[in-house]
């Protein structure tokens, strides 16, 4: 694939759903400090491109988690294929309920527990259809379209909300600077020592570092795409391309819910004039703050526009985890085990692959309906709680990949128990657990770059106690 192609689609299954509707909610919430992790994830992208990708296209692996099979065993191999599994119908069935947030305000305009539900399956047979008849080529050159309509429609979004706030553009700046909750939400680095927020700058160059790491080089559904170049350095390119297209786009998303907090909140800004229209205070949830603006706001035309945006972004979000999951139980599970009691003809492998999609919609169904309820009892912002959801499985993966790049250490037992105590640590600290167990209130209170930190390092102590090395990678 060209390597401007998959850089897009890259920047589109990691911003996708997650950023439409979670980049307004930061920044109607508060400010720009999340448009600094951009620092953490350029830092991890580094590391990605110069250390991982040139050993994957070394191995010629199709799966990232080959690699452990090359130093240890196919066991291994096995065991972080299924904690990527695990993992990612966390991630992406979480992003499923954030796309299904929209689709229910579009369909339903509410965010009931049915309506959501609903929209959810829609947006999975959908994404379902798509590559089921088209593959990675297919979900990969589908971003690049999808990417452009979203892309194109908020761009449109954000120029018409701009048009119609009276103030002038020192106004607005001066207005946000000074918010009447003392708050300035052009802030854009945070220097506190604040553990619970994610934002911070510790925070971003320790956890949302690691964060970034496991999201590019250990998450099959972000490799899948950087393997399909011809070579490593155009996989490295595509990379680094995405990263840095990335920081316009998230400041577009931020800048919309900035601009909403001036519409809705802002009387003072918005003029006597407008208040009838627009001064007024949004009283829904700021989770359909953007949606809420779409739907009530703008004209018919432009509303069917975004709305199609919607959709793309979507879509986007589930084909490259139906496409990614697939590929992970074909090549690291069901492939070793039939072709070691059969010879079995590569069609056999697609259609395989093509059940297992099915399999994993149903699967990422059920996981987005655990996640609107999980989401409502943390109350969690959108874009914190699609992030938070990814440490299950990058903390045992980080641990072991770190071990095996970095040291002549490691075992296949301490690899799987390193894999089991990084998910475990992870579990302990959330908030519903914390709850059921009567652990201290304290532990809910970690932001979740800070559990990343500590179940990951939890890992890699574990994964260093085995001593076995019978393979060199």
């Amino acid at each position: 694939m060209p390597y401007w192609v998959v850089a897009i689609s890259v920047l589109a299954t990691t911003q996708s759903a997650a950023t439409f509707l979670g980049g307004p909610d930061q920044g109607f919430r508060g400010d720009y400090t999340y448009l600094s992790t951009n620092i953490g994830v350029l830092i991890a992208a580094l590391f990605v491109a110069r250390i991982l990708i040139p050993k994957f296209y070394a191995h010629k692996v199709t799966t990232v988690y080959e690699l452990l099979a090359v130093r240890f065993n196919a066991s291994t191999m096995r065991a972080a294929g299924g904690m990527y599994l695990i993992g990612r119908m966390f991630a992406s069935g979480a992003r499923l309920y954030l796309a299904a947030i929209a689709i229910a305000m579009i369909l339903y305009s509410n965010v009931e527990a049915d309506s959501i539900i609903t929209a959810a399956f829609i947006m999975i047979a959908l994404g379902f259809l798509l590559t089921f008849f088209g593959g990675i080529h297919s979900v990969v050159w589908s971003d690049l379209v999808q990417f452009i309509i979203y892309g194109f429609s908020v761009g449109v979004v954000l120029y018409f909300l701009w048009d119609q706030i009276p103030a002038s553009a020192s106004e607005i700046v001066a207005g946000l600077k000074h918010a009447p909750d003392g708050q300035n939400k052009l802030q854009l680095f945070n220097f506190d020592l604040d553990f619970s927020d994610p934002f911070t700058l510790l925070s971003i160059f320790t956890g949302l570092t690691l964060l970034s790491i496991g999201s590019f080089g250990l998450d099959q559904d972000v490799t899948q795409r950087l393997l399909t170049c011809k070579n490593e350095k155009e996989g490295a390119r595509a990379l680094l391309i995405s990263v840095v297209a990335g920081v316009p786009v998230i400041w577009l998303f931020i800048s919309i819910g900035q601009l909403l907090h001036v519409f809705y909140e802002r009387p003072d800004l918005m003029g006597t004039g407008y208040a009838a229209a627009a001064g007024q205070e949004f009283s829904g949830e700021k989770i359909t703050i953007f949606m809420y603006y779409i739907l009530n706001e703008l004209p018919a035309g432009m509303k069917g526009l975004v709305t199609i945006g919607v959709v793309a972004a979507a879509v986007s979000t589930i084909n490259s985890g139906l496409n990614s999951m697939s590929s992970v139980i074909v090549q690291d599970f069901y492939r070793p085990w039939r072709e070691s009691r059969y010879t079995t003809p590569e069609k056999h492998f697609v259609l395989v692959g093509r059940l297992c999609m099915g399999l994993v919609g149903i699967g990422l169904f059920l996981m987005s309906v655990l996640c609107f309820y999980w989401q409502q009892y943390t109350d969690m912002p959108l874009l914190q709680f699609a992030l938070s959801v990814m440490v299950f499985s990058y903390s045992g993966l980080l641990g072991v990949y770190f071990t095996v790049i970095f040291t002549k250490r490691g075992s296949p037992r301490s690899v799987m128990l390193a894999l089991v105590i990084g998910f475990l640590i992870t579990l302990v600290q959330q908030s519903y657990i914390v709850d059921v167990l009567g652990l201290p209130q304290s532990w809910k209170q970690l932001a979740f770059s800070w559990q990343l930190c500590i179940g990951t390092s939890c890992a890699f102590l574990v994964c260093l106690l085995g001593k076995t090395n019978p393979k060199k990678a």
